[in-house]
């Protein structure tokens, strides 16, 4: 066997001449895949397929074989068989095909070649020293006789039996760790199917009871809300007849009364009107709950508005100490809501104030402003009386429920002033915001949509007589 100059990219070239040439490309082959890191089955499928095509161009004119790394983006190790053309049957490429990754005949020129392929382990790194080692390993071969080269292919298929045997030993251990593993996933299922089903149960059970709550809850609140209509209805009646009977009687026409019945009468007359309001808000907040409260929007002079509110207010009785702060009437525009029950809510929470400041002052502001989502008008009444504990801000707005403190005993109300501020407001399309500070006083802030009211259409024009 003889060695040729070695090209850029090759390890080794030999002549192929004889069948001992043969039998050392066997070795050669495997030596090579050896020292390139290969495992034993790929050093046993070079072996093989290199055999295979050395002995089938075997006796072709000029035969020789190249061990090469071609670089590239797929490192390989690629044997070229090289010979020249003759007469000699175009080779089977089969056996080799089936044990390496690829093969391919190349032919038309004045040589025709075989290149046969296979990739390189992924650790392998390509440097001079790895290559000198690889050259070496492919020098180190004697030539061998058929009987070396006999035992050599049974020591391979001995060794290569021993690593099937090992790997279908280890197959059938990973097979049974398989089912036991199938078996207890299973059961994990079978289990979590039958916990998902009881809750499954126990979810549409729930559910069953929280709709029948919710429909008693729902039959509750009806009966609640036709409760106070009714009662609202019935209370008017006899609140009607005290009112228009104390004003009867303090009326110029009526009979003298001396001062004390005057007084007495006026008690009445005040006490009248208070329940007749909190008659007509009861009535109001059924309704509002119910969904029977119409809203009749107009356009409403706020000065106006404001202007008659406060000398209602100063009318009913000022706390001693305490001054009523009412906004410029030029800041205040024409806007188009429902009068009735904007007047509703300022008077409320006015009166709110009023009753729980002992000095000082209320005070009702007033500012417009335009946003992304629209023009919006703000009401804030601010007070400098005993303030709301900070415990007792999540229940401001219960129905029927009453900060407890010293005032409370003197200003005794219904609990509803502030729910019933609320639910107007966001009637309107508003919203109520409530900040207090013990002893410092209260902030009510109640944002409304403002719609300024158009301008009057001026007056049609006179028909030509």
């Amino acid at each position: 066997m003889t060695v040729s100059a070695a090209r850029s990219a090759s390890l080794s070239a030999f002549g192929l001449a004889t069948a001992q040439d043969v039998f050392a490309l066997r070795r050669i082959g495997q030596s090579a895949a050896e020292a390139l890191g290969m495992d034993r089955q790929d050093q046993v499928r070079i072996a093989t397929a290199l055999s295979e095509l050395g002995r089938d161009r075997l006796g072709c004119d000029g035969l020789t074989v190249a061990f090469t790394l071609p670089t590239g983006p797929e490192p390989a190790l690629a044997v070229v068989f090289e010979w020249d053309g003759g007469t000699k049957a175009a080779p089977d490429l089969e056996p080799a095909s089936r044990l390496l990754h690829r093969v391919r005949h190349e032919s038309g020129g004045a040589r025709e070649r075989i290149v046969a392929e296979h990739p390189l382990p992924a650790g392998w790194a390509d440097t001079p020293a790895a290559r000198l080692e690889v050259r070496e390993a492919l020098r180190r071969h004697a030539p061998m006789t058929l009987a070396d080269d006999l035992r050599a292919q049974t020591r391979d298929l001995i060794a290569t039996l021993e690593e099937t045997r090992a790997q279908r030993e280890e197959l059938r251990r990973l097979n049974d760790e398989l089912e036991e593993t199938n078996r207890g996933v299973l059961a994990l299922y079978t289990e979590l199917s039958q916990e998902l089903e009881e809750t499954n149960s126990g979810v549409v059970a729930l559910h069953a009871e929280l709709e029948e709550k919710s429909n008693r809850l729902r039959e509750t609140s009806e009966a609640k809300t036709r409760f106070w209509t009714n009662i609202s209805h019935e209370l008017r009646t006899p609140v009607n007849a005290v009112v228009a009977l104390s004003r009867l009687l303090l009326a110029s026409g009526s009979a003298p009364l001396t001062e004390e019945q005057r007084r007495q009468i006026l008690l009445i007359d005040a006490s009248g009107q208070t329940l007749f309001s909190l008659v007509n808000d009861l009535l109001d907040m059924a309704k509002a709950e119910a969904g029977q409260l119409e809203i009749v929007s107009a356009p409403v002079d706020l000065r106006a508005l404001v202007g008659q509110l406060g000398a209602v207010m100063r009318s009913t009785g000022m706390p001693d100490g305490v001054a009523l702060l009412m906004p410029d009437p030029g800041t205040l525009p024409v806007t188009v809501t429902d009068e009735a029950l904007l007047t509703r809510i300022l008077r409320n929470l006015l009166s709110n104030s009023l009753k729980f400041t002992e000095k000082g002052e209320v005070t009702l502001a007033f500012e417009a402003a335009g946003e992304a989502a629209g023009p919006w008008m703000t009401f804030t009444v601010t007070d400098t009386g005993v303030g709301i504990p900070e415990d007792e801000l999540p229940r401001v707005f219960e129905e029927f429920y009453q900060v407890r403190g010293p005032l409370q005993r003197t200003h005794r109300g219904t609990g509803l002033g502030l729910p019933y501020a609320r639910t107007l407001t966001e009637l309107l399309g508003g919203t109520l915001r409530l900040s207090s500070t013990p002893g410092a006083g209260t902030r009510v802030e109640v944002r409304l949509p403002h719609r300024p009211a158009p301008p009057p259409a001026p007056p049609a024009p006179e028909a030509d007589a």
